[in-house]
């Protein structure tokens, strides 16, 4: 398949077709990361490049292919009348196709009416991942992520009703060490809020070249030892209440791979959490850890 500079997928889509009919990022301004630097000028592929892909994915793997993640960064932000060739061709192409998904943001997610979002659904777009990284505002602000808890609590909601599975992503240490217990407090209440039907932690890691990585050498943030960052998983799993969350760290930015069911599982997590803080658990090693 043609791919333009690094792809990147949620780790759930590790089997999943990847189809690139975005190029980098529409807002590429979150401070932390650097994922779409290589693509600095963000625009969406040629409708008639990403149809003939999906005819050659068809073509080689098409009996086998049940998942697509369409790429890059939000390709939610792509119009309808992108879309929808998309979808279509995707269903007359893949017959075994049961779940596309893409990454959302909350701005593009609004920017939807509620027609075309069910359009989109009806179509075949079954799952989007969306990451507030904080439920704190303060830290939201600081991280550049361009919209509010409220704002996200109303993308969530015209994506349920529009019938769409929703995925919730969560940066630990995104606040640093002074905002740390808002941010996860605040994190917990937007999970809460949001009630997405999937639920995930990664692990902030400061990146070279990023402006946090500038802010960082100059003093203004410093990132959570190891031991606080579990400390902030601890009071999320603790305080978020989602109606029925399948709950993962498993990222490889995590120090502490861990998953289950929220809520019902609450209880297990975070005797795990306890273990882990207690040295009875052993953490994965910083140089194994990845974005």
């Amino acid at each position: 398949m043609r791919y333009v500079g690094k792809v990147y997928r949620p780790p759930s889509e590790a089997h999943s077709y990847i189809l690139q009919a975005t190029i980098g990022c529409s807002w590429n301004h979150c401070t932390y990361c650097d994922m779409y630097q290589d693509k600095p000028v963000f625009r969406v592929r040629p409708v008639q490049e990403t149809l003939e892909d999906i005819d050659r994915a068809a073509a080689e793997h098409g009996g086998h292919i049940d998942k697509v993640f369409v790429a890059d960064g939000d390709a939610l932000v792509m119009p309808m009348d992108l879309w929808e060739p998309i979808l279509r061709r995707l269903r007359e192409r893949l017959p075994r196709l049961r779940q596309v998904s893409a990454y959302a943001m909350a701005t593009n997610l609004l920017a939807k009416t509620p027609g075309e979002l069910a359009r989109l659904r009806s179509l075949g777009l079954t799952l989007l991942y969306i990451g507030p990284e904080s439920g704190d505002d303060e830290v939201m602000k600081r991280i550049a992520k361009g919209s509010t808890f409220a704002e996200h609590v109303e993308a969530a909601g015209k994506a349920h009703d529009a019938n769409m599975a929703l995925s919730a992503i969560f940066l630990l240490g995104a606040g640093g060490i002074e905002r740390s217990e808002a941010h996860a407090q605040g994190s917990a209440a937007l999970a809460t809020a949001m009630d997405p039907t999937y639920l995930a932690a990664l692990t902030l890691t400061v990146v070279p070249g990023t402006p946090l990585a500038t802010l960082e050498s100059t003093g203004r943030f410093t990132l959570p030892e190891v031991e606080g960052l579990l400390r902030e998983l601890r009071t999320f799993v603790e305080l978020a209440r989602p109606t029925r969350a399948l709950f993962r760290t498993n990222h490889a930015s995590n120090y502490l791979p861990i998953g289950g069911h929220l809520p019902e599982d609450r209880t297990r997590i975070m005797a795990t959490i306890d273990r882990a803080l207690a040295g009875d658990i052993p953490l994965r090693p910083a140089a194994h850890r990845g974005l």
